[in-house]
């Protein structure tokens, strides 16, 4: 691969949750302004969720769609490999275009493809200028839905992929402050095991498809044994006491 031009620049665009309104005005022109807007989608090639908002802004003859392994988590060989095919995609893509765009949901330094998409590039055209646009995290979606607030005064926020086991979540649970899980939705019995277990369940709450005409809000307490959308949001509240300013 040549070297890319240091003129080249690759912008990491959040999108937010799935509600096209919630992609900032920043966002917007961004993609606008790019050449091309890489999207990332799974081998079997449905639409995610980052196309569908960025169609919303952008014409679709500017969309590249790049495959990506993005639930490959047990064959690591496979999962490099396929990296390496979306990196190379994408650095054959700077090289042709001065500005590109890669659309990532949430927020693109938040448990997003790219920051995975940013080091490959780093090595394979370590010319490129990386930039990001902060967007919206289904955590924040989640809150302004339900009404839940996710920290007051000296309150801690605690983010947990529950991908790392339900474990984590449950010692996350047992501490201080909000405790939010992400991608929980395979494990929602173990979720819903460890608030009982940590007496956090009355006040949480979980949410999916935010923004989208499937979207789900419900309390925590209703969670069983069912399996839920995968990228499925959960807030748990800080327990408050003392009234209107207690953690100040």
């Amino acid at each position: 691969m040549p070297d890319v031009m240091s003129s080249s620049r690759l912008i990491g665009v959040g999108v937010g949750p799935g509600d096209p309104e919630l992609v900032t005005v920043k966002g917007v022109n961004a993609l606008r302004a790019a050449d091309v807007v890489v999207v990332p989608v799974m081998d079997t090639g449905e639409r995610g969720r980052a196309e569908a908002t960025v169609l919303h802004y952008v014409p679709e003859e500017k969309v590249v769609r790049v495959v990506f392994a993005l639930n490959e988590r047990t064959d690591r060989a496979r999962r490099e490999a396929a990296w390496d095919a979306a990196g190379e995609r994408v650095a054959q893509l700077l090289e042709a275009h001065g500005v590109v765009a890669f659309a990532t949901i949430g927020d693109p330094n938040v448990y997003s493809t790219f920051t995975y998409l940013a080091q490959t590039i780093g090595e394979l055209a370590p010319g490129t200028l990386v930039e990001t646009v902060p967007g919206i995290t289904a955590m924040q979606d989640l809150a302004a839905r339900s009404g839940a607030v996710l920290t007051e005064g000296t309150e801690p926020l605690t983010l947990v992929p529950v991908t790392a086991g339900s474990a984590v979540l449950k010692d996350a649970l047992a501490g201080p402050g909000t405790v939010v899980a992400y991608k929980f939705g395979r494990q929602a019995a173990e979720v819903a095991e460890a608030l009982r277990e940590t007496g956090r369940i009355d006040d949480a709450v979980w949410g999916s498809a935010l923004g989208l005409a499937e979207e789900s809000i419900r309390p925590a307490s209703e969670l069983d044994d069912a399996p839920l959308p995968y990228l499925s949001t959960l807030i748990a509240p800080a327990r408050r006491e003392g009234g209107r300013g207690g953690k100040l």
